[in-house]
């Protein structure tokens, strides 16, 4: 069970409320180019409206690092947001100030306002009391449904919740529900399928899943740091020399678990046209070769493993996907899970894009909303903006 309160166990009738959103959507030429984590907003923000409640929107865009950047105004959105909830949205182009609690002192139940970008101001990612104070101020009630940014303790996740009442959304108690119940209560066999550039921000995701999964198959950048420390050439493919030694003992202690590459694709440069070729890992990568993805071999042998899992987490691609040369292991292995049966439970950020680029998104159990929160709470670790909210037994 959720152990924090939701919107479901409180009077929300009529009351204006402060809703933590995440609409850090990606922008081109002052438009949203992918509206998914708008809609992943609906259900709370229907919810609300429904009630007669007045909403506060409150969300970050980017990393303005406290100044006021005009490409990163969330001002865009508006329109979207309008054209999904079917009624009309004031955006106000300050999150706290005279305008904000005008604007609350005029609002009627049903009325949303889409709040500037949060990270305008600098107290919001150093979780500033007074800065919260502020935030606070026009509300009654504070909903977090922004599950990306649960694991950043700042101002609109952390703070808020000091001098408001704070419950969770829809999306934020599935996405911690449904992501605890993989790693606490799989349908087993639980196997991982881990990538991306970097092992070193991923140590503890490998602990803690390593110590609950059948196998940890590892693809991508990661991968080149494991076959690095096994003493495998690895060319001019991207390696974390600092994180050798890590990948050391990680092989040491969980080594029959971690299913590393046993065939590369590799080429010259990171271009569509590059030419390319299939190494083994026992002869490694060529100098002035890197590795973009993995092979035929390793690909079969994964797919059989996935092909036998009750479910699967999955969290970053196997090679260079964005490039359609490079995007095979990350494509197939998808289209193989999409088919297997298992409980398939897609990470954020590029493994949401991966599967979406497959065409295989919408046959996925769970593709998480996050990025970092999902890694954080897959490696076991606490999210502050959860541990925040109200306790279901207060």
């Amino acid at each position: 069970m959720f152990p924090k309160k939701t919107i479901r166990d409180v009077d929300v009738q009529e009351k204006r409320v402060l809703v933590r959103v995440d609409f850090n959507v990606p922008l081109e030429n002052g438009r949203v180019t992918d509206d998914q984590r708008i809609r992943a907003a609906l259900p709370t923000l229907r919810y609300l409206l429904e009630r007669g409640a007045t909403l506060f929107l409150v969300s970050h865009l980017g990393r303005p690092k406290g100044k006021r950047v005009p490409e990163l105004s969330l001002q865009p959105v508006t329109e979207v947001l309008e054209h999904l909830l079917g009624r009309p949205i004031t955006f106000v182009p300050d999150c706290i100030g005279p305008e904000v609690e005008t604007r609350a002192a005029q609002a009627r139940p049903g009325d949303v306002f889409l709040l500037e970008n949060v990270r305008f101001h600098p107290g919001e990612t150093k979780n500033d009391p007074e800065f919260a104070r502020q935030l606070a101020r026009p509300a009654e009630l504070f909903v977090n449904d922004a599950f990306g940014t649960a694991h950043r303790a700042h101002a609109s996740t952390v703070g808020v919740a000091q001098f408001l009442p704070g419950v969770a959304g829809f999306l934020l108690e599935q996405e911690v529900a449904i992501l605890t119940r993989a790693l606490e209560a799989p349908e087993p066999p639980l196997v991982a399928l881990l990538g991306g550039a970097k092992i070193s921000d991923k140590i503890q995701l490998v602990e803690n899943l390593a110590r609950r999964a059948k196998a940890l198959l590892i693809g991508g950048g990661m991968a080149n740091t494991f076959l690095a420390a096994r003493g495998v050439a690895m060319g001019d493919s991207l390696v974390e020399t600092d994180a050798l030694e890590e990948a050391r003992r990680l092989l040491e202690r969980f080594g029959e678990k971690l299913h590393l590459p046993q065939d590369l694709l590799v080429a010259q440069r990171l271009d569509a046209n590059a030419e390319t070729r299939l190494v083994s890992v026992e002869e490694g990568v060529p100098t002035g070769w890197k590795a973009v993805d993995i092979g035929p071999k390793t690909i079969e042998a994964f797919g059989q493993t996935l092909r036998e899992a009750g479910t699967v987490i999955w969290n970053g691609p196997v090679g260079v996907f964005e490039l359609e040369p490079f995007a095979r292991g990350t494509f197939t292995l998808a289209w193989i899970l999409a088919d297997s049966g298992a409980q398939s439970i897609v990470g954020g950020g590029d493994t949401a894009a991966a599967v979406r680029l497959a065409g295989v998104a919408d046959r996925m159990t769970h593709v998480s909303t996050g990025g970092g929160a999902t890694l954080h709470l897959l490696a076991g670790k606490p999210l502050p903006a959860v541990e925040a909210l109200q306790d279901r037994e207060a």
